[in-house]
């Protein structure tokens, strides 16, 4: 028993050691907290935990090495916190950096845990997911035969990533239906954070697919280059699907198109987990007309950008609710290459609404539905008939049937289609009034 007694003092020496931390999902040197004001000791529970060790120890069918059982019960001690704080291996931890600096390799999803099963917060676009068709809300049961019951999310996560070209195969349920497996290859994923397009003249789309250490940066060259001849007139600024990412770039993103305010602020038990980042006045997108698009894969991030542009209303948030993932993850720094990943405060919007469990609800409800374009009618118009009487301009409009136009990324996606419509329809009430 002298080794379990050593042991049980080693517990109370550090039961009094107070980890720093700070309030972003990035690892970082900070300064350490104010001393909290010293709890009693859980002396029977230290016991137990002891006694525990040593019944494995020396009862279990197997011989288990103390460093084996140790991170075990640090494992523990993370997963019955919530679904986000997690002890990271050398190798999870590499991960994570990978994640966040935008290339990494795996299967390009973001999952939490739901029931014991891992859940799909979102798919990254053009991954190996979203691909395969995985979608925002799926269930995966088993990953290559093997039950994810029970287990860790970072457990999961190691077993759905490896070397890039092999293959694994994802077992998944969708809206309660039956199983299904879906077989996806392995690659280098490489996040291009924020991309652009046109959709109508004078009408842009701006597609952030996570929140990456630069993405402050491309959000606001983009917003130079489409604004370049100011003749931007409306914005779609689309975070479906986006899990989210670093915190300091979703201000970075929010304050692209504020002038002032508050975006976000955080509280936590901790005094430097209370912060508050407010607007500055350059705002690239110089007012322009937007909607900011939204659903259920809409996590962290995102919905700390949405929150913000909806509270100044900024911006018409349409879509459908978010994912409601309101708490900052503290990456925290170990020895021996590990780290522990720790929820250490909450996120509220600017009117002081919690994100956490709730989500954003979005301004206009519109759920996503596919779009289908009608047979053009052959009926006839007044400027098909014979002898017709000609427009007192001298300006006709020419008839139309069945002419082939370019395809546009609005007209196969419907909530992005209503998102332009309503812009359109912004201008021109302000136009007239």
């Amino acid at each position: 028993m002298t080794a379990v007694r050593t042991l049980l003092a080693a517990c109370i020496s550090l039961a009094f050691v107070v980890a720093p931390v700070q309030a972003q999902e990035t690892p970082a040197p900070v300064s350490a907290p104010e001393q909290a004001p010293a709890a009693p000791l859980p002396l029977n529970e230290l016991r137990t935990f002891v006694e525990v060790m040593e019944r494995i120890r020396t009862a279990y069918v197997e011989p288990v090495d103390d460093a084996t059982l140790l991170e075990n019960a640090i494992r523990g001690m993370l997963d019955g916190l919530d679904p986000h704080s997690a002890y990271l291996e050398p190798e999870a931890f590499r991960g994570l950096q990978d994640t966040t600096s935008g290339q990494f390799g795996g299967l390009g999803i973001e999952i939490g845990q739901e029931d014991g099963f891992i859940k799909v917060i979102s798919p990254i676009d053009d991954t190996p997911a979203a691909r395969a068709g995985i979608e925002a809300g799926d269930l995966i049961v088993k990953i290559d035969d093997q039950p994810v019951k029970g287990i860790s999310i970072m457990d999961a996560v190691e077993k759905m990533r490896g070397e890039p070209g092999t293959s694994v195969t994802l077992t998944v349920i969708r809206d309660d239906g039956r199983p299904f497996e879906v077989e996806l290859e392995r690659a280098v994923v490489k996040v291009a954070s924020v991309r652009t397009e046109p959709l109508d003249p004078g009408y842009a789309y701006m597609r952030v697919t996570q929140f990456q250490v630069n993405t402050g940066d491309e959000v606001r060259r983009e917003l130079e280059k489409l604004n370049a001849d100011g003749k931007l007139k409306g914005l779609v600024l689309d975070l479906r699907n986006n899990p989210g990412g670093v915190l300091q770039a979703a201000v970075e993103v929010a304050d692209s198109f504020l002038e002032s305010g508050l975006i976000v602020y955080t509280q936590g038990r901790l005094s430097n987990s209370e912060l508050r980042f407010s607007a500055t006045s350059n705002d690239p997108s110089k007012g322009v007309p937007m909607v900011v698009l939204i659903n259920g894969g809409s996590a962290s991030a995102s919905e700390i950008v949405a929150g913000a542009l909806q509270d100044h209303g900024r911006a018409v948030v349409m879509g459908t609710d978010t994912f409601g993932k309101g708490s900052v993850q503290t990456v925290l720094p170990l020895n021996n290459d590990r780290a522990l990943k720790l929820t250490t405060a909450l996120y509220y919007t600017p009117d002081g609404r919690s994100i956490q469990a709730q989500g954003i609800e979005p301004d206009i409800q519109v759920e996503q539905a596919k779009l289908t374009r009608e047979e053009v009618e052959m009926g006839v118009r007044e400027a098909d008939l014979a002898g017709h009487l000609s427009n007192e301009t001298g300006v006709e409009r020419p008839t139309v049937r069945g002419q082939d136009k370019p395809e546009r990324p609005q007209d196969a996606d419907y909530q992005l289609n209503q998102a332009l419509n309503l812009l359109k329809g912004l201008n021109i009430s302000r136009a007239r009034s």
